[in-house]
């Protein structure tokens, strides 16, 4: 392990360069050198001390996480009355830590627990053994992940230590480090509890049963008049509802989007969340619908402004008033529930699912029972393929391609966004460029990302495996392509990591990703 004063210096070199350099190229406090306030900098030096701040704060937290660590070694209970941290007139390390840098004492106690994790550890005899954790100690060291997402993976490994074998763990260690470096914290947090179900797949069941038991719903009306209705709910559980919801929620913010006015005839599969496409094209209303000759279909005449949060109890509500008069028509939005699963954890009901819209995965067994009912619908990996390629027959994403593509993306291809937030989109667009409804001419995008890829003018290439995203000249002059989806988002199977260690001679492991002719 090198001295973390080394990090710290050639990081605060580097901040000390950027923030020099980062004034205007002219005018006053120009030039290399100048004492340059953060109001006088331009966009890309203030981006460039921004950059160097984040490592120089990354490099003195592990620095501080491996002396608190120290500070933990020195306070153990075994010292009694003459450990380090009572001896000044604190409980543990934990609050001493918290006292001297002024944070909470679970940040304190998170800095503790990475560092006793991530430093070598020392024999009775005075030998230095490495860090229970290496890869993350040296990811660490390089400064390639943060103390947060080194805390979550430690933290994970140490709980399912006890239950799964040292050389898995040690592949999944080296796999969520890999996973971490380039995600963000949200993606890494459900990367870990994916982990944690791989290596434990007998624990998944019986977690998936106690929360189930853990269901409530409570429904109180207020002195104020108000009900306020308080539910927690298991996955499996709330699947439906949040689908349910969502899919109303969605329908209403792309109307208030399109400036539409309230469907009157509107065929179900017109309005559907991930039908809205790139072109831009709008749903119309049907020919016969009641619409006023001679009125202008320009928009609703009064702005609708409730917030999310009103959307959703107005939703729940409309699904309720359904309910009591399901002899009508359907809702307005349609909603599907999916379950993903391996094939092998179809067949034998051991492993992990997911369902889409939920980060926390659901056991094998949990999926297959869900399997049979017909209001959720089973995607499986190793199955059947679905027609897929549509052409110019039809504008809208078929929902079989609209599957096909979350099984692709596993959400916004480009940020990782849960899949409930995202619409299918054609690459190239449908009126503009002619182009087809078939899977390659697909992706997954959230609204942020997809004016993103127009603003800035990125390309997307994709087949019926991976998506990749090519930089406009402006942010990478080498255009250098960039991998998404599921292959960038998602942690590498049992049998890819197998494939990966047992590569010696620098060949692609089976199933590696390159990237697609243009």
């Amino acid at each position: 392990m090198t001295n973390p004063l080394d990090a710290l210096e050639a990081d605060l070199a580097s901040f000390r360069a950027a923030w020099g350099e980062a004034g205007p190229a002219f005018g006053p406090g120009a030039g290399p050198g100048a004492d340059t306030a953060p109001t006088a900098m331009s966009d890309a030096g203030l981006l460039r001390v921004l950059q160097s701040a984040a490592r120089l704060r990354r490099a003195s937290e592990v620095a501080l996480s491996l002396v608190a660590a120290e500070v933990a070694a020195r306070s153990d209970a075994g010292f009694g009355a003459e450990g380090l941290a009572k001896r000044h007139g604190h409980r543990n390390a934990a609050t001493l830590v918290a006292a001297t840098t002024g944070d909470a004492v679970a940040g304190a106690a998170k800095l503790l627990r990475v560092g006793a994790a991530t430093r070598p550890r020392q024999t009775l005899t005075g030998q230095l053994r490495p860090a229970r954790h290496p890869a993350v100690a040296d990811a660490l060291e390089q400064g390639a992940l943060s103390v947060d997402a080194a805390d979550a993976i430690c933290t994970m490994l140490e709980r399912i230590a006890p239950r799964t074998s040292l050389r898995r763990a040690e592949a999944y260690e080296a796999e969520l480090v890999r996973f971490a470096s380039a995600a963000p914290h949200g993606l890494v947090l459900r990367a870990v509890r994916h982990a944690e179900a791989r290596l434990d797949p007998d624990g998944v069941e019986p977690r998936d049963e106690a929360m189930h038991q853990q269901r409530t719903l409570s429904i109180v009306e207020e002195a104020s008049g108000m009900v306020r209705i308080t539910a927690r709910l298991d996955p499996v559980t709330a699947a439906p509802v949040k689908a349910a919801i969502e899919a109303i929620v969605s329908e209403t913010l792309h109307r208030r989007r399109d400036r539409q006015p309230t469907p009157v005839a509107v065929p179900a599969s017109e309005v559907d969340a991930a039908d809205v496409q790139l072109a831009g094209a709008s749903p119309t209303v049907d020919d016969d619908s009641p619409v006023l000759d001679g009125a202008v279909p320009d928009g609703p005449v009064l702005e609708d402004r409730r917030t999310i949060p009103q959307l959703q109890a107005d939703a729940l509500s409309e699904l309720a008033r359904h309910v009591f008069g399901c002899e009508a028509a359907a809702t307005r939005a349609k909603a599907t529930v999916v379950v993903r699963l391996d094939l092998d954890a179809l067949l034998s009901g051991v492993g992990e699912a997911t369902i889409d819209g939920l980060d926390r995965p659901i056991s094998a067994a949990a999926a297959r029972r869900l399997a049979v009912d017909a209001e959720f619908v089973p995607a499986v990996l190793g199955g059947e393929a679905l027609p897929l390629d549509l052409g110019r027959s039809r504008r809208l994403f078929s929902r079989a391609q609209r599957l096909a593509l979350g099984e692709r993306d596993g959400g916004c291809a480009s940020c990782g966004r849960n899949i409930a937030y995202v619409e299918a989109h054609h690459i190239d667009w449908w009126h503009r460029h002619r182009g087809p409804s078939d899977l390659d001419n697909g992706v997954l995008l959230c609204s942020h990302c997809h004016h993103q890829v127009h603003r800035e003018g990125w390309r997307i290439r994709a087949d019926r495996r991976e998506v990749w995203f090519v930089p406009p000249p402006h942010l990478d002059p080498e255009q250098r392509p960039r991998l998404g989806g599921r292959a960038r988002f998602k942690l590498r199977t049992d049998r890819q990591l197998a494939a990966s260690r047992e590569m010696t001679d620098g060949s692609p492991a089976p199933g590696a990703l390159r990237l697609p002719a243009a």
